[in-house]
């Protein structure tokens, strides 16, 4: 069942959230640093996309030409839906950019991106199942999957109409296990039913897990004090069945050394560890937190340039330690674009939010608390 990849580490390096120079580009120096690292640890599966901007060409500068071929396996995804593609014919040019820009000549797993009801008919409409299908044909992509950011019974009835697919990614990690809205289990449960290998996708939820709230990390601590934060989220979803990778969107060589611990020795939850975590899941249950993944995917069609993944951090932030007056100097100094109280409630960022975060009344909560 999660036999399409066997001979590397599980985890995957997630090249969304790649480091970061002083003028915001993306440092491939220090990329190709964590790519070495990763390799030579065992790991062989990346992960990026046609919307991680920069992301295809860092992985071309420090992976692909640095390389053979057959020592990596490349993930990336065709994103239909108005803020990406505006039509049929750029849906289905973008795997042509993709192998532009990342140099790779084949994929070996391309995925339909972030399926959800209010995008689902786009790749419908533009013929893009079939479309994957003659890709695979012609030797462009070896595996063909989706990303999938939605309730369970589409998931079901997706899988159901589309036997053919290899494998599907899902948002997986301990805090959504039991979340109402993203549904983690039930999700993995009705991938499992129709026999997918499953990619998780944010199981440390955008580096939330990596600094949950100090009392969640005190219950991990007092279980393991060795053990980093973000090792309990990565060893629940790695020790889940079924589950082929783990995606891990990395951005420092520590996070990477952090991360390559967990994986080169991997040990499964033990039974009192799963104990361990649902304490941590029932206590972080109580607290009040914005679920944002700082995914990014609300801002590029923001008309104000409004930084909205920051400012939730520092909401969030303020939720878990209340310190107001940090949290104001924070947002005073938050990087470019508008305040929050300049938002004139369009509603893009929301039809982009794979969580379906209630956006515009949360951004009016930033400036309530914060201007």
């Amino acid at each position: 069942m999660s036999e399409l990849v066997n001979d590397c580490l599980k985890l995957g390096f997630g090249m969304m959230r790649l480091p970061k120079d002083a003028q915001g580009a993306i440092d491939v120096e220090t990329t190709k640093g964590m790519v070495d690292d990763f390799i030579a640890a065992g790991g062989k599966y990346f992960d990026t996309a046609f919307v991680y901007e920069g992301s295809e060409e860092a992985t071309r500068k420090a992976l692909v030409e640095r390389y053979p071929r057959d020592a990596f396996y490349l993930a990336s995804k065709l994103h239909a839906g108005k803020w990406a593609a505006k039509d049929e014919a750029a849906a289905k040019d973008e795997i042509r950019a993709t192998l532009e820009r990342s140099g790779a000549g084949y994929l070996d797993f391309y995925l339909l991106h972030g399926i959800e009801d209010n995008n689902i008919g786009f790749y419908d409409d533009y013929g893009i199942w079939d479309y994957m299908r003659g890709l695979k044909e012609e030797g462009l992509v070896k595996h063909v999957g989706f990303s999938f950011h939605d309730q369970p019974a589409l998931l079901d009835k997706l899988l159901s109409a589309r036997p053919d697919v290899d494998f599907v990614m899902l948002q997986i990690n301990y805090a959504d296990w039991d979340n109402p809205t993203v549904r983690s289990r039930e999700n993995y449960e009705v991938a499992r039913a129709h026999g997918k290998p499953i990619v998780v996708m944010e199981p440390v939820k955008g580096g939330l897990l990596d600094r949950p709230a100090e009392p969640v990390a005190r219950v991990l601590r007092d279980a393991s004090p060795q053990a980093s934060l973000a090792s309990w989220a990565l060893r629940f979803a790695a020790s889940l069945p079924g589950v082929m990778m783990v995606l891990s969107g990395m951005s420092t060589p520590d996070q990477m050394k952090d991360n390559l611990g967990v994986f080169r020795d991997f040990e499964p939850l033990s039974a009192a560890e799963q104990d361990t975590i649902a304490e941590a899941r029932r206590v972080l249950a109580s607290i009040n937190q914005v679920q944002c993944t700082a995914c990014h995917y609300c801002t590029p069609g923001c008309p104000l340039e409004i930084h909205i993944p920051e400012m939730f951090q520092i909401l969030n932030e303020y939720k878990l330690y209340g310190n107001l007056e940090r949290a104001k100097r924070d947002y005073g100094w938050r990087p470019g674009g508008h305040r929050a109280s300049a938002c004139i409630a369009c509603g893009q960022c929301e039809d982009a939010c794979p969580q379906h975060l209630p956006i515009i009344d949360l951004l009016a909560e930033v400036a309530e608390d914060f201007e």
